[in-house]
């Protein structure tokens, strides 16, 4: 019987040492070579201070900064340790209370902005985690982010073209506005 145990315990702790410690491992110091920003969560530093990622999303409140996608982790807003959708249909009355309540937030926000509100800034992404708008609904808030921090909108325009990302290669994805990366932006104003 030993003859036949013994065989089985080699192959488990051979294969634990090479998928358990020798790939992981390899793995890890062929992208902290090659890809260090991403292996590290590109996170993005402000004076010597980790301010956030630019590949999560964060919860903006105050209006006097653009607004992100909403999130629909759970229990806080951009939970990246429970990163999911709210599984809500298109035609759930769930979905659309919280998009109606989304709009009056908007509409409250900015009563003068009759522009129609980009669906992305009431409609959650797949993960919850977004960091990223498009460029429409940047416009949309641009308005009401100059008049409250006494800009000029051409001045919070200009800056919302130059955080626009384009499409990845040329051709993949959508324009696109890292909403952190902007209010830091945003911040740095004079």
């Amino acid at each position: 019987m030993l003859k036949e145990i013994r065989p089985a315990v080699v192959s488990f702790l051979v294969l634990s040492l090479v998928t358990g410690v020798a790939y992981p491992l390899a793995v890890t110091g062929i992208a902290q070579a090659v890809f260090p920003e991403q292996a590290n969560g590109s996170v993005i530093m402000q004076n010597g201070k980790a301010v956030g990622s630019a590949l999560i999303g964060q919860s903006f409140s105050d209006p006097r900064y653009f607004w992100g996608r909403p999130s629909a982790t759970g229990p806080m807003p951009y939970n990246a340790a429970a990163s999911g959708g709210s599984n809500l249909g298109p035609a759930n009355p769930a979905l659309l209370e919280a998009v109606k309540g989304r709009v009056q937030a908007l509409r409250e926000a900015d009563p003068g902005n009759t522009a129609p509100v980009p669906v992305d800034l009431v409609t959650a992404s797949a993960s919850g985690l977004d960091p990223h708008i498009s460029p429409a609904a940047a416009e949309y808030q641009a308005p009401r982010v100059a008049r409250l921090r006494h800009l000029p909108a051409e001045t919070v325009r200009a800056l919302v073209a130059r955080h626009t990302e384009d499409r990845q290669f040329g051709l993949l994805g959508e324009p696109r506005v890292n909403v952190l990366e902007l209010n830091l932006a945003l911040d740095a104003l004079p």
